[in-house]
């Protein structure tokens, strides 16, 4: 009686342990995937959904990163969304554990309310960390990024704006929250004074406390879309949170010529795309 008792005790505990990894198999399976979603209002941005392979067991945990594309990206085609980011960064092989959003501009500049009206949608609908929500854009995506931090302050636990400038007429919310601007000194398409003119001003109003810049010499336009392939961008968001009473900012990654230079080389490509829901 004894042996069968213990018999039947491995048995239960084989069944499971089974059954814990075939539930999470399927729980993974459930994620790493994109979800195109219709804009939430009449006038909104269409957008892309990315969850985690781990999503649904880190789900309260999980941050929230908004990437802004730049012009060359905007219509009514979604899928041109995809071409460079952190969407294709994910594609290529890096793991990036966080809810990625990354709407689509028609037209224009990029418009704060709208983009916080996704914000908005987002946290009825999905589980996350609201005090770990980031936003990082490049070219008019990087207008975007610091239009958008420095209307919603209180929402973005931190930016970085690559090769952009702002719409903003008054930066004060800019100096709220830890923000890296990155421009080349070689861009002919958004010239570096847009970024040095809004670190002057920062400075002149003594708001620069949170704020970190570089003007990385001799880049191109082009040469900062590196930055979306390397892990240490997405190190150095998840750094920052909406709790620290002074939100202090990071100055301690860095990120090396050698690791720039290699960034497309040293992702993998992953086996296939996406899924795509």
């Amino acid at each position: 009686m004894v042996i069968i008792f213990l018999y039947l005790c491995a048995m239960r505990t084989f069944l499971l342990f089974f059954l814990l990894v075939v539930s999470t198999c399927h729980l993974k399976a459930q994620n790493d995937l994109l979800e195109a979603k219709s804009p939430v209002t009449s006038d909104g941005y269409a957008f892309w959904v990315y969850t985690p392979q781990d999503y649904k067991i880190y789900q309260q945990t999980t941050p929230v990163i908004l990437f802004l594309h730049g012009a060359s990206l905007r219509g009514t085609d979604l899928y041109r969304v995809l071409r460079y980011g952190p969407l294709d960064a994910v594609k290529r092989g890096l793991e990036i554990p966080a809810i990625i959003v990354a709407p689509q501009n028609p037209k224009g500049h990029w418009e704060p309310r709208k983009l916080n009206d996704i914000l908005e949608w987002l946290q009825k609908h999905y589980v996350y960390n609201p005090q770990r929500v980031y936003v990082i854009g490049m070219s008019l995506g990087g207008y975007g990024t610091l239009d958008m931090a420095g209307t919603y302050p209180e929402k973005i636990a931190a930016a970085m704006a690559l090769c952009g400038g702002s719409t903003l007429r008054n930066y004060d919310g800019l100096g709220q929250l830890p923000l890296w601007i990155i421009h080349g000194t070689a861009d002919k398409a958004v010239k570096v004074e847009e970024s040095q003119k809004i670190v002057d001003q920062m400075k002149a109003r003594h708001i620069d406390q949170r704020l970190r810049y570089d003007w990385v010499r001799g880049a191109s336009h082009g040469d900062l879309a590196r930055y979306f392939y390397l892990s240490d961008t997405y190190d150095w968001l998840f750094l920052h949170t909406l709790v620290e009473p002074q939100r202090p900012v990071d100055r301690n990654v860095e990120m090396t010529t050698d690791e720039k230079e290699g960034a497309y080389q040293r992702i993998k490509k992953r086996k296939g795309e996406l899924p795509i829901r």
